[in-house]
Parts: C-alpha cells; structure tokens; sequence
C-alpha cells in the first residue's frame, strides 16, 4: 500500500475514534480507541506482523493438539464450503498466534504475504484491529472488512471470526476465515460468518465431548429435536452427581451462573432423583425425555453414560467389548471383503498401504480397522503430512528433547511416534513427506526405535497405516519417494472406491444424515434423495457430509429438493455421456460455480469472472443456464 493511502485511512481512525460519526460498529470504534490509547499503534505503520521461533510454534501446537486435530476436519470442510478460493481459513490460539492455516496451495504466497503465516502473532496489541485480535478481546463473533482494520496495510483483507471457549467458559482458540480479494462484498461475509460459527460451535461441542468422555454427560433443550445440534446444552457430571462442565448454551438454558453450577449436585439443579437420572443413561444417549429443572424450566434430555441399576447376583466379569465401529459406513460389499482383509493383516502386524481420491474416507477406514483389532484401548494418531510446513514434520513426528534448539520447551515434547507407543499411527498423505524424513521413518520401522531430535533412542511399538491419493510408483519413479519405503509401507495395499462408484451410496446417505442430525428426525423428500445420490460428488465422502451437515442445521422435518445447494439442483438428472466439446462443459461448471458463490448477484459474478454483464447473460443463454429461475430457488433456499 502507498504512503498516500496509508496517511488517508490513518486520518479516517483518527476521525472516527475523535467524532464517533453515526453508522460506525460501536465495536470497530472500540478496537480502534484500545489501538490508539492502549496499544500505542500507528495505523500508518508499515511493518509486517511477529512471527514467533520454530520451538514456541511447536510448544503452541503442542498445547492446543486435541483442538488442532478435531478442528482440522472442520477447517477442510469449512474451506470447501466457501468454494476454496480466494479463502484462508486459521486456526489460533488465544493469544491470537496462527497455529494452522488452510489455503488452495496456489494461493498461498498472497496469505503469507499478507501476513498470514504458521507462527504470526495477530494480536489486537499487536496488529490492531482485526478479526482474530478483536474476536479475541470481544469475546465474540464478529467481521473486519477491509477499511474496518486498524492498520492500513491489512485493509486489503476481510476477516470473519468465531471465539472457540473450553467448558469452563475460557477462550481456547479462534477460527478465522480470510479473504483477500478486493471485490468481496459486506453481503458475502454474512454468509461467511454463519459457517464460521457453525463450524466453531461444532469445534466447542465435539472438544467438549472429548474433554468429558469418561464422565456422565447431560445433553439438553427446550425442544427434543434440537437435543444433539451445535445450539444443545451440554453438562458433565462424575460418578456422585456433582456438575464438573457445563457449555455456555446450557448456562443460557438452564438461565444459572457456571460458578453457581461447578461443583453443585445434579438433583440440586434438576427435579429428579439422582439415581433416577442415572437409571435413564445409555451408552448412545439417543433417547429423550421431558425433564424439569427445580425453578420450573421444562426441556428435553438424554444422558450418556452406564446406567445404573440394583444388581440381583454378582455375575462374573465380563469379557471386554470392543466399542462399536463409527464414523465409517461398510454396506459396500467389496468395501467389506477389504476392511475384513485389512483387519486380519493388521492384527500380524502387517502395515496398510489405503489409496483413495480425496475425501474418499481414509483416516475413517484406518481408524475402524483400529478400533476393530485388539490395540482399540489403545492410542490411534494420524499425522497429515502434506498440512504440516516441512520444518515442522520433523519434530512433530520424532518430538525432541528440552533446549535442543533455540525456543525448545524445557520439558521437550513427545512426537507422534512415541504418543502411539502400543497403538497406530495413522500416516495420511504419505506421498508429501519430505525425502530426509522418509530416511529416519524407514529407520523406525526396521528398529521400531525413535531418536528425538537432540535425545536418545527409545523403543516404541507401533503400528503404521498409511494413506495417499497420489500414485507412490509413479512418485517412486520420478525419484520423490524412496523405494524401500514404499515396499516397507506396502505391505496389503487397499484401494477405496470414489463415492460416485459406491454401491452402497443410498446406506452411507442415511448413515452420515444420522450421524449428522445428531438424533434430530430428519428425513430427505424422494426427489431430494435422487438428486443427492445422481450427483457426482467430485469431494466424495467428506463433500456429502459437508452438504448433510449443513442441510441438518437448516432443515426442520424434510430436507426437499429445492433446500439443496444449486450445484447440486442444477446437476443434469443422469450421468452425462461422454463430452464431445470438454472446453465448453468446464466454462459451464465455472460458470454454475461462481453463481453459487456469489448467490446468483450477476454484478459481483461478473467482476469474478472479468466480463461484462451482457457477457455473463450471453453465455448463460448459450449453455441454458436459466438466470431468474435458478437465482430465485438459490435465494429462497437461503432464506429458510
């Protein structure tokens, strides 16, 4: 940004923060006055954001690992939603330091060179105004646009963030959804903001359960069917009753304090006898029931746990059951034939090899084949290694010892091997580790010995599943993966069908809508069902679920047909034959897909694109692309 530009929108804060001129976001004019008067910031300043040393970038991902590894689904799925591009999509800490970061690697270089880098320090004390620094001081969700930030080299940015708080109300992390691209619109960010947030309260919820896994849990609401949605509350309790968590929408709907509620007895809360309430628990908590609170609140509820009841005998112990599998559904019948292989193979301590395009449910296969076998008690962790910058995969994956490198934690940290000592490490990406790196792991797997980086060796017994959707020969033969490696890892090698060659594709859209709805009963009208299963689903598994989820925090009763996304409503009825003119196909797709994006606006799809308006209609006549028709079911789909 020039001189001239930065000394202009230096005047506008400082007009701002001195008239207070109607209009402004009484909470920008907070930030900004907190920049001035607190920070001591120069909006003029054109300096690039602190980006901290390799070891406190370790020790923060460390910290923050269980939110990093149920976060990084919901950050691809998140990145997905938003069509991928122009989109980075951050996960911080609660410091505001960027702990990881999803962009199209074609992209890449303009986020870095906004500042948007793995270890930079975005602060509001820092870099002023902006969607992580002020969510972070708001407490709150919110939206920065361009000239909204404080600093003037960061008004080229548009920033959507969501707080992510632990159970007991204190702020974990934020996620954030940049964009960079001048033309985006205030509209666009209200779309934006609703995913982040959704996507944040999913984060909340799930880090909860596994926070709390081992505890009683209270899932509840004012109506039944919202009982296992993002907006439930949910409250834990140990083996007397005594209230150990509560989220913030259990706090709002049961209308106490969290310091009223931690440490208190469930009956003193709720109109039911203790043992009555642990009477009604069950392992899936997919029942519920009427409960009323003591001041007379009526909601619905399910409790997870084991019930309890008087025992007639002492029975002897019985064997251990193994959980069920989830996550993964196995109605495909060669689907089946391979799990049962792998399983089998895995148990001899055989390694898996899974290929599979992406989305197409890799890690999901891994970790059922993981919890089939005998090590299921045992630690399943999955290292991506094409989502982890080559100078951090080393110590992710061996650790190392404390002071081996300036900024190292004391303690040193334990690395992905030695955390799934007895268990499986679940290697995804395979074909994108670094050559130096593929070295110490064919090592490990000789030895079954790791050597921290700075320490000794110790001894592990692990066992590996590998996956890729790249072609390892052919990366074999252009010399980027070492041959030894790959016939060590190959030891049953399994190909995953793409969604759109599954059999069982009607099964698994019941299986995730299940998962998805959380409880919720939520049915798919007959024509919505057929457009769901002809789509052609090019992000397999992981696109559906995206869909479903997002369809289940809209839908009421019936998900029909017009509630779909248009790429979806807009798919030809039937597998298309063979393209004669593949040129004009792909502008069509193109042009299908910005008109999703923008939600049918032709002035901003037209600017996308780089033509005119008469341009854009034209070529919506030329391959029957019916604008107002198309554009008004898009519209009202959003308005439900």
């Amino acid at each position: 940004m020039h001189s001239t530009e930065l000394n202009r929108h230096a005047r506008q804060v400082i007009n701002v923060t001195q008239g207070r001129p109607q209009g402004c976001d009484p909470s920008i004019v907070r930030s900004w006055q907190r920049c001035l008067e607190d920070y001591h910031l120069d909006p003029a300043q054109n300096i690039a954001p602190t980006v901290l040393e390799h070891g406190r970038i370790l020790e923060g991902r460390e910290r923050l690992q269980h939110v990093l590894q149920i976060a990084g689904h919901e950050m691809n799925s998140l990145h997905q939603q938003l069509s991928g591009a122009g989109h980075a999509v951050l996960l911080t800490d609660a410091r505001g330091v960027i702990l990881n970061c999803i962009t199209a690697p074609t992209e890449r270089k303009i986020f870095e060179h906004a500042g948007l880098w793995l270890g930079a320090d975005w602060s509001e004390a820092r870099e002023g105004t902006n969607g992580i620094g002020t969510c972070l001081v708001e407490r709150q969700a919110l939206s920065i646009y361009q000239d909204e930030h404080f600093r003037g080299r960061h008004t080229g940015l548009t920033c959507s963030a969501s707080p992510v708080f632990d159970p007991h109300g204190e702020l974990l992390a934020v996620l954030d959804v940049s964009s960079a691209r001048h033309e985006a619109s205030r509209q666009s960010q209200f779309h934006t903001m609703a995913l982040v947030n959704l996507a944040a309260k999913t984060i909340e919820g799930s880090y909860f359960l596994r926070q709390y896994e081992q505890q009683w849990l209270l899932r509840f609401h004012l109506q039944a069917e919202s009982v296992g949605l993002f907006s439930e509350g949910m409250l834990a309790f140990d083996g007397d009753g005594v209230i150990c968590a509560i989220n913030q929408s259990g706090i709002n709907l049961l209308g106490h304090a969290r310091r009223n509620l931690l440490g208190q007895t469930v009956d003193s809360v709720f109109d039911c006898p203790r043992d009555v309430l642990f009477s009604r628990a069950s392992a899936q908590a997919s029942t519920r029931w009427p409960l009323r609170t003591l001041d007379g609140r009526c909601l619905f509820a399910a409790l997870r746990g084991q019930p309890r009841a008087v025992p007639v005998f002492v029975a002897p112990a019985p064997e251990p059951v193994r959980p069920p599998l989830s996550g993964i559904c196995l109605g495909d019948e060669a689907l089946q034939t391979d799990f049962r292989r792998s399983l089998r193979v895995f148990e001899r301590d055989v390694p898996l090899l899974i290929n599979g395009e992406t989305g197409s449910g890799k890690e999901a296969f891994a970790k059922a084949v993981h919890q089939a076998s005998a090590r299921a008690e045992k630690p399943f962790v999955a290292l991506n290694c094409a989502s982890i910058p080559e100078s951090l995969i080393e110590s992710e994956l061996f650790g190392y010892r404390g002071g081996s490198f300036t900024g190292a934690r004391k303690e040193g940290m334990q690395g992905k091997l030695q955390q799934a000592d007895g268990g499986t490490l679940f290697l995804d990406e395979i074909g994108d580790m670094p050559l130096v790196l593929q070295t110490r792991l064919l090592r490990v797997l000789e030895d079954r010995v790791v050597v921290p980086i700075g320490g000794e060796p110790q001894a592990v017994d692990v066992r590996i599943v590998s996956a890729t959707h790249r072609n390892l020969q052919e990366r074999v033969a252009d010399g980027s993966f070492r041959e030894d490696l790959y016939y060590r890892l190959n030891g049953l090698e399994v190909g995953l069908p793409a969604l759109r060659d599954r059999t069982d594709k009607s099964q698994l859209l019941d299986f995730l809508l299940a998962e998805e709805a959380g409880g919720q009963p939520l049915r798919i009208s007959q024509g919505a069902r057929e457009a769901l299963l002809e789509f052609a689903w090019p992000g397999n598994v992981r696109q559906l679920r995206n869909v479903l989820r997002t369809l289940a925090a809209l839908c009421d009763d019936v998900i029909q047909f017009d509630e779909l996304p248009a790429t979806i409503r807009l798919a030809p009825s039937r597998a298309p034959e063979p393209c004669e003119h593949p040129l004009e196909d792909a502008e069509k797709q193109a042009l299908l897909l910005a008109l999703e994006l923008h939600r049918w606006h032709m002035t901003h799809t037209a600017l996308q694109l780089g033509v005119s308006r008469n341009t854009l209609y034209r070529k919506l006549r030329k391959h029957g692309i019916k604008a107002a028709e198309s554009g008004m079911r898009a519209v009202a789909s959003l308005k439900r």
